[in-house]
């Protein structure tokens, strides 16, 4: 147990404005208590805070929300050379008969930090690459919900004119038919709803030609830093660039998952039993980083459809009487183990900004 291995734990229950620490032995029993501030002073002073009161040089912190408001902390703790380990929120059971204020929370995450596994440390995700290819990814998912909105809204204004608009509302909005209705002039003597309608689909049109040549731009960057982080990534069938950037996101950096088996369970694609009576079987695991559960479900459907191997591995398991779905969960589990051993291996993912050990 961690408790075994360390002289102090430092609890950390964290908050927009101030944030609430607890220093603590191996035994769980309160040393000190402080409330800092959440900027660069406050920082400084948690260190020196806790120079000063720890009774040995082992130690640990334990921070709720290292992604969230924790995050300024987390990254300055790690920078002081101290091992930083992720703190889930206490649990309704957890608090059940004690109440809530944050020197309890601050409290409950040193005793979460002192249960732990020495060797299964929840070490928070690295920053650096990783950190830039997880904001295109959100930049690039609000993006695509803006895109389709207004999608939709470009294609319910074509239906609602003539006959030629209503043609191009069918079928699809190619770049050549945006750049076309973004410049289509309005008709002489248009009565005002028209003239609404026509103003409206040259707004969308040219808001869609725009989105697609920034999420062009998105794809080009996400490449370029991929290559860097693991090169040859994207020339595995079915890997493109944002299914390989989610895959980086979440596996974040070696260690993060201590096996292939804890980075398909991270991932969703770990069988969960389901056997009963005579009937042994597996099913989906609903479970995990469905974000990078999806972009492993993306590579299976290309490899079922594209790949030569995974087509004769379809055929031979549907032969032997496994369904679709069935089919689809083993391949998502060997697709995992697979790309589990390439980010191991990537020497860049490895000198990524990662917490101190």
């Amino acid at each position: 147990m961690l408790a075994e291995l360390i002289d102090a734990v430092v609890g950390v229950d964290t908050h927009r404005d101030t944030h609430q620490a607890e220093l603590a032995l191996p035994t769980g029993s309160p040393i000190a208590t402080c409330t800092i501030s959440n900027d660069s002073a406050g920082f400084t002073r948690l260190l020196a805070w806790i120079t000063e009161h720890a009774p040995g040089p082992r130690i640990i912190v334990s921070i709720e929300g290292t992604r969230s408001y924790g995050v300024g902390l987390a990254r300055a703790v790690s920078a002081a050379g101290l091992l930083v380990v992720e703190c889930e929120q206490p649990h309704r059971k957890t608090r059940r008969g004690k109440g809530k204020s944050d020197t309890l929370d601050a409290h409950l995450a040193v005793l979460a930090a002192l249960r732990l596994d020495g060797d299964r440390l929840p070490l928070p995700r690295a920053d650096g690459d990783r950190e830039a290819l997880r904001i295109l990814l959100g930049a690039r998912h609000d993006i695509t919900v803006t895109n389709t909105a207004q999608t939709n809204r470009l294609r319910a204004l074509l239906l609602s004119g003539d006959d030629t608009d209503r043609e191009l509302a069918r079928g699809s909005l190619t770049v050549t038919e945006l750049e076309r209705l973004a410049r289509r002039r309005q008709p002489r003597n248009a009565s005002r709803e028209h003239a609404v309608r026509h103003a409206e689909i040259r707004r969308l049109a040219a808001a869609l030609r725009e989105n697609t040549r920034v999420l062009k731009a998105n794809a080009a960057q996400l490449q370029a830093i991929e290559d860097d982080l693991v090169p040859g990534l994207t020339e595995r069938r079915g890997f493109g660039p944002v299914t390989a950037a989610q895959a980086v996101v979440s596996f974040s950096h070696p260690g993060r998952c201590r096996s292939d088996a804890a980075f398909a369970a991270l991932a969703g694609t770990s069988p969960l039993e389901a056997s009963s009576g005579r009937t042994v079987r597996h099913r989906l695991n609903r479970g995990g980083d469905r974000a990078l559960n999806s972009a492993i479900h993306t590579v299976a459907l290309v490899r079922m459809r594209c790949c030569p191997t995974t087509k004769a591995y379809v055929t031979r398991r549907t032969a032997e009487g496994k369904t679709t779905r069935e089919i689809r969960r083993c391949l998502k589990r060997y697709i995992t183990r697979e790309l589990c051993r390439t980010l191991t291996t990537a020497p860049a993912l490895a000198t990524t900004t990662t917490p101190a050990t």
